[in-house]
């Protein structure tokens, strides 16, 4: 039977392989539980319970838990932080967690992870999708530097900042735009996009590569060398300092309905 466990670090990397030097092909955040398939020195494969994401983590993040308690959180919703940077704090420590940790069990804005119990004084999400507050949450990312397998303010790629402001609005994303692209409603054209609708892009052979999230139908808010605002037409991405598309577009998905 597989290890239940979860990372009691604010945020970890998750390697392709059991290498310091390996890709980095995602970030494990507070918070988030996983299966530990396989262990070989220092390192743990693990499946992520949310997304079904595998890589290799450092065994120092692990905190093994039980079976039972798989049961238990399956059956309560999942709450999650919501500012860039949120405090919690214990008997015997604090710390700082970004965007998207999870607080299982969390009651009040208190929560138990195994023998301890953890307060907070910020709002949890997720929230009821309204415009106003999903821009102002996609504008927390702005000038955010591009960060392959990022998920944080210190550095997110494309699907990695489409997952984690998502999350804060109930809606659970696979980890890969290649992924996501498989989840929400078919909007049948541009001009019919919306606020929080996401945007999928493809390469020449009609792989897609590249997600981004709908501010208003003309603009986009995507992870391009930085988290940036770009105009979109029909034909993909205009970027506004070259005046050149830069990413082609293949269709759009709606996750909010009206």
């Amino acid at each position: 039977m597989r290890q239940f466990a979860y990372s009691s670090l604010p945020v970890m990397p998750l390697r392709s392989n059991p290498d310091d030097r390996s890709e980095m092909v995602s970030q494990v955040l507070f918070g988030e539980h996983f299966f530990v398939n396989e262990i070989y020195s220092q390192w743990a494969k693990i499946t992520l319970l949310n997304d079904n994401y595998q890589g290799w983590i450092d065994q120092k993040a692990i905190q093994k838990t039980t079976n039972e308690a798989l049961k238990a959180l399956k059956s309560q919703p999942v709450l999650m932080t919501s500012k860039l940077f949120t405090k919690l704090s214990s008997e015997t420590e604090s710390f700082y967690v970004p965007m998207g940790s999870l607080l299982p069990f969390c009651d009040q804005n208190r929560f138990k992870l195994q023998d301890k119990t953890y307060t907070i004084t910020d709002q949890v999400a997720p929230f009821t999708f309204d415009v106003k507050r999903f821009t102002e949450t996609c504008h927390l990312f702005l000038n955010v530097p591009y960060l392959w397998g990022g998920k944080t303010c210190f550095g997110i790629d494309c699907s990695g900042l489409t997952q984690i402001i998502m999350g804060q609005f109930g809606v659970q994303l696979s980890r890969d735009a290649s992924m996501q692209v498989n989840q929400g409603s078919l909007v049948a054209f541009a001009a019919e996009a919306q606020t929080g609708d996401l945007a999928f892009f493809e390469n020449d052979e009609g792989d897609i590569t590249h997600v981004g999230i709908v501010l208003t139908p003309q603009t986009i808010m995507h992870a391009h060398g930085k988290v940036r605002i770009d105009a979109l037409d029909d034909m993909g991405i205009l970027n506004t300092e070259t005046g050149k598309h830069s990413h082609r577009l293949r269709l759009i998905k709606r996750f909010f309905e009206d």
